[in-house]
Formats: structure tokens, sequence, C-alpha cells
């Protein structure tokens, strides 16, 4: 069976205590997730968004994602963001002002498992290190919100610590904290591909590489027509 070893770890933390978490972490955030970040910008170069699209983050945390997006989309395209944290809202919310992308760039405060978006809505929506963020049945409820806010044509990019394969030490590792310490090792690995087939995508292209021996995914993929 090439999908790996044993179950997803749970995520014991509520959302207020992740919300509260993030908040308290956000002035920090740049610092803490520079690791993070150029996997997140190798999701955004396999996203492809283009002039005029309309687009959506989910947990875009310190901002970065949305600057690149706004960038892609132009003037004639608008991006939306969705976070927890009403901290990662006031860091972004600043920077998307001074790079003066304020009328292309509109950022909510919520939960991705019940998106306040309308059907058929977005061309593509993108997620970094933020899908393994929620407990194991809230996976599927998120990617099924995803699907929903997707146009017919509309894709998606998930970039997450991945399960897939034989887990290494590093990994045993890094599952072991996250159960001894999910305030501070908040993210685990994930199924990613396998999760995103199970919500009805169709998968476009699948990297596969680690960061500081972690296995990542990045999995792009089609809406798809059934579910």
């Amino acid at each position: 069976m090439s999908e790996g070893e044993g179950e997803i770890s749970r995520v014991t933390r509520s959302k207020g205590q992740a919300k509260a978490s993030y908040d308290k972490m956000s002035k920090w955030y740049d610092i803490l997730a520079r690791p993070e970040r150029r996997y997140g910008y190798l999701g955004l170069q396999k996203l492809r968004a283009v002039e005029g699209e309309t687009v959506l983050e989910i947990g875009f945390g310190t901002g970065h994602g949305i600057l690149a997006l706004a960038q892609s989309v132009g003037n004639s395209g608008q991006v939306y963001g969705i976070d927890i944290s009403e901290g990662m809202i006031n860091i972004t919310r600043a920077r998307v002002r001074e790079a003066g992308f304020s009328e292309r760039a509109v950022l909510n405060c919520g939960d991705a498992a019940r998106l306040p978006f309308e059907a058929d809505f977005f061309a593509a929506v993108f997620m970094s290190f933020t899908l393994e963020l929620f407990d194991t049945p809230d996976i599927p409820m998120v990617l099924h919100e995803c699907r929903r806010v997707l146009r017919s044509d509309g894709r998606i990019c998930v970039v997450a610590m991945s399960k897939k394969g034989k887990a290494n030490v590093i990994t045993r590792l890094y599952e072991w904290a996250h159960a001894k310490f999910p305030q501070y090792v908040d993210c685990r690995p994930i199924f990613v591909l396998k999760a995103l087939e199970a919500a009805g995508f169709q998968p476009l292209d699948v990297t596969e590489i680690t960061m500081f021996g972690l296995p990542i995914e990045i999995v792009v993929a089609r809406r798809g027509h059934h579910g």
C-alpha cells in the first residue's frame, strides 16, 4: 500500500484556541514561517493565477501569498483571503495597503469549513500549510467547501505536509511532538492527494519534495464534476 501507514494524527485543540494562538503569534509569524514560504511560492507558480481571475487564499497568515496573487490577477482581477486570526488579518491588511493593492484584495476573518462565499465564485483556490491544521473530520468539509465555491472549470492548489509513503525518523519525531505539544506543533502530515481525490477533485500536477526531511506534497487539481 503506497499511501503510508497508520492514521492521521488528530488535532486536539479547539478552533478558539487556534485563533488565540495565531493572534498571539502574528507579530513573530514572518520569522517562524519563513522556511515554509518558498514552498508556498512554488505552489503559487503551479497554480498560475492570471490577469482578471478571482482567487481565494485560505489561511493566508501574514499575507505574502495574498500579495503575490494580487500581483498576478492585476487590476481586473480580485483576490479574497480568509483566516481564523484577526492578528494575521491586521498585518496582512497593512501589507496590502502598503503595496497599493487594497482595491483588489478582500480579507475575511472566518472558518474555512463554512466559507462565506456563493457557489461557483472563484477561478482558483490556494492553501499553503493550512489544510493540515484542520482536525481530520474537518478536512473533507473544507475541501467540500472549496469545491462548492469553485467554478466548474476551477482549480485548487494545496501545499501541505505529507504522510504519503513510509514515515521517516523526522516525520515520526514531528508527529510525536504534535501529539505532546499541540499548542506549539500545530500541523501534522496528512494524505494530501488522497483527500483531494476523495473530495471529487481531479489531480493535474503532483510534486513531492522535502522540507528539513519532512515530506511535502504540492497538488494542483481541477474541480471535477461529480459529487
